[in-house]
């Protein structure tokens, strides 16, 4: 019976240690079976190629294809069977796995767009591309992780864990955007866990778990995963490309920032896609706790209150941090300018949590019913307490504050026409029932109304 022939693509040519000079030097005159990677690898894949040879051998034995099995890396510890990666990585190669690269120098980042990347993720995702370290897809890309992000952001050759970082740009966490990764290189064993996945988005306003495209075993998939991984969490570091082509965010390089519409694309009423741009942009400086759901096109009061929080960031006071953008506050977000939203205070109230309701995002309980035996009026909704406004339900929410002792900021009325003072006056309500940043934005929510009311 003739033994199978075991032939792997050529590795990169890169590395300096003493082992790789040697083989680069000696490996075409002493194997008749080419052995890609690095030196510490080839005491494996020798052994693989015995057992090959030895295959009439086994008879009543263990299979070739076992034999193969029991050769492969051990699963990163603590990684569950259905959803962390079990293989190494492959080396650096170029489409097709060619010819060795002649120069040992990473081009230049191609540039591209974030919907370009996502889209070349659900390509592979969609053909189920089957996870392979030797094999290359149509496209010329090797089907395994580093070579699936090489895929997505359109490189031009086969990367590995310890080189796709030198295309990118360290960022932090809330800076994630789709088309960003999570890299996990282990310098020290780098078959040992080493992966990489492409960011597509958080699947809530908690941030505890993403949607993440990766090259894994049996296929490439799209799943919702813990941040920063199923295991080896730790090591997970976000990187953006250095070609993307958008101004958002804290982006490199690429086509000129979007310029700032005008002030009449925002506010109540406001529906376009400008509102969403802001809203993503300020999700990626840190402003995601404001949003339960989106962002989206429909101005909402979770929009003000994430711009207001960018704008106080900065360090802005007064009609510089109203809570709706203007050139200045376009200017910084579109370019990456500034400080990141910090994040909240422990002892703030947080939407949907300690009853704040302020902006209308939290409600706590009983937000139109009762307190205390006493009937509370039912809370008329946000829009009617806003600069320009003016009707009945201003001038009850006045005189409620009055009632409480909290309209020190009136110097007449109260009136049906919503000021200043009235905001003042509600924050200082808010404040009073402990609730801190923009927990407190002097707006009020079911909530505040249903306190002002009990």
């Amino acid at each position: 019976m003739t033994a199978p022939v075991f032939e792997e693509f050529d590795p990169a040519s890169g590395c300096d240690c003493s082992g790789c000079v040697h083989w680069r030097r000696v490996a075409p005159h002493s194997l008749p079976v080419r052995l890609g990677g690095h030196p510490a690898a080839h005491g494996a894949r020798r052994a693989l190629v015995l057992a090959a040879a030895a295959g009439t051998m086994l008879g009543a034995g263990q299979p070739v294809a076992a034999v193969a099995a029991d050769l492969r890396p051990e699963r990163p510890p603590g990684a569950p069977a259905a959803d962390g990666p079990d293989t190494p990585q492959g080396s650096r190669a170029p489409l097709y796995g060619g010819n060795r690269p002649t120069a040992n120098r990473l081009p230049a980042a191609p540039p591209t767009t974030r919907a370009e990347i996502i889209n070349r993720a659900k390509q592979w995702v969609a053909a189920k591309v089957p996870y392979s370290m030797e094999r290359f897809w149509a496209d010329g890309y090797r089907q395994d992780c580093s070579g699936f992000v090489s895929m997505v952001w359109n490189l031009g050759t086969n990367e590995w864990t310890g080189s796709l970082s030198t295309y990118a740009v360290r960022i932090g966490k809330e800076q994630l955007q789709p088309g960003d990764i999570l890299l996990f290189h282990n310098p020290a064993d780098p078959v040992n866990g080493s992966h990489v996945t492409v960011f597509g988005g958080w699947t809530d306003y908690t941030h505890t778990h993403y949607v993440a495209y990766e090259q894994v075993r049996p296929n490439a998939r799209k799943k919702s995963t813990p941040y920063a991984y199923w295991s080896h969490s730790a090591g997970y570091v976000p990187y953006r490309y250095k070609g993307i082509k958008t101004g958002t965010g804290g982006g490199s390089g690429g086509e000129a920032a979007t310029p700032f519409p005008g002030a009449a694309y925002f506010g109540p009423g406001a529906n376009n896609k400008y509102v969403t741009k802001l809203g993503q942009m300020l999700v990626a400086r840190g402003g995601g706790r404001f949003y339960t759901s989106g962002p989206g096109p429909r101005w909402t009061e979770a929009d003000r209150r994430a711009t207001q929080a960018f704008q106080q960031a900065q360090g802005w006071k007064g009609s510089g941090a109203d809570g709706i953008p203007g050139p200045k506050t376009w200017d910084y977000l579109v370019n990456g300018k500034g400080r990141d939203i910090p994040k909240a205070a422990s002892s703030g109230g947080t939407p949907g949590k300690g009853g704040s309701g302020t902006g209308g995002t939290g409600t706590g309980t009983g937000g139109n019913g009762s307190g205390a035996g006493k009937t509370v009026p039912a809370f008329p909704g946000k829009a009617y307490f806003r600069p320009g406004q003016s009707n009945k339900y201003v001038t009850e929410l006045g005189r409620q504050l009055v009632k409480k002792g909290f309209g020190k900021y009136y110097t007449k009325g109260p009136g049906p026409r919503w000021s200043e003072s009235d905001r003042r006056n509600v924050e200082a309500f808010q404040r009073a029932q402990g609730w801190r940043g923009g927990a407190a934005d002097g707006y009020p929510g079911p909530e505040t109304w249903r306190r002002l009311f009990s």
